[in-house]
Formats: C-alpha cells, sequence, structure tokens
C-alpha cells in the first residue's frame, strides 16, 4: 500500500485542463487558475481540496495517513500520506479536489471517475502541463 510520485502525477495528468506549477519545495496544482492540489516531495505528500465533511471524515477515520491542512472559504485541505494509500483511493480524492475547483461546465464534460477509471480518461484532451507560472506561496503545512 503506497503511491509513487509518478502515479500521483498520472492521476494528474488524467485530469481536464490542469497546470502544474513546480517550485523548490512543492508543486502547486491549478484547474483554469483555481487551486485544488499541492505535492511535497520532501515529505512524499500531497495536500488536496475537500469539502469540511469529508476533511473531517478522512482525518477522524486514519489519522495516521491524512492530516487536518487548513480551512478556507467552506473548504477543508487533507494532507495526504502518499506511502499509506492506495491508487483508487487517492484517484477518488484527486478528482474530487478537481471537481470542487473545476468551472461547472468543465466538470460537465468530463466523465466522473467513479464511472471511468483515471487511466482509462487518459486520452481526453486538456491533460495536464507544467508551466513556467510564478510561484504563489502554499498554505502553511502542518508539522509532522
Amino acid at each position: 500500500m503506497a503511491v509513487h510520485a509518478h502515479d500521483f502525477f498520472r492521476l494528474v495528468d488524467a485530469l481536464a485542463d490542469v497546470d502544474q506549477a513546480k517550485g523548490d519545495q512543492y508543486t502547486t496544482l491549478t484547474v483554469r487558475g483555481k487551486r485544488f492540489g499541492y505535492y511535497w516531495p520532501r515529505t512524499h505528500t500531497a495536500g488536496l481540496k475537500q469539502t469540511l465533511s469529508e476533511q473531517r471524515a478522512l482525518v477522524a477515520e486514519r489519522p495516521d495517513v491524512f492530516e487536518e491542512q487548513f480551512t478556507a472559504g467552506g473548504f477543508g485541505w487533507v494532507v495526504v500520506h502518499l506511502d499509506g494509500i492506495e491508487l483508487d483511493e487517492l484517484s477518488e480524492l484527486v478528482f474530487e479536489a478537481w471537481r470542487l475547483s473545476a468551472p461547472e461546465e468543465l466538470v460537465a464534460e468530463v466523465p466522473d471517475w467513479a464511472e471511468q477509471p483515471p487511466l482509462q480518461a487518459r486520452s481526453r484532451a486538456g491533460r495536464s502541463r507544467s508551466t513556467g507560472s510564478p510561484r504563489r506561496s502554499a498554505p502553511p503545512r502542518p508539522a509532522r
């Protein structure tokens, strides 16, 4: 049970209209300019946008895998320890994070990953692309 960085980014690459901005310490994930996730290679963790109720449920259920990162704008961000999660569960969380930030018209065009697994969906147009966008500061990451 562990998800490697390349598998995490394969999931991200399967999403429509995603930009990856690589910084010195983390990679920021956005969909049409709205953040939905982060990846920290040093700690092999991802920060993902979720609903407040999902954030609470994940942290309560498995505190060794999930940590509360912060809350903002009615959403709860969760730190996911990739060494403690299965790929199928992570794919659901990544898709949900993307869905919560993507414009409604884009979400309507993309099949739900519950119905079409992401690696089969990789042929869709509009995959991720790395950008040289200026870095924005990441939300504070809790100490472990």
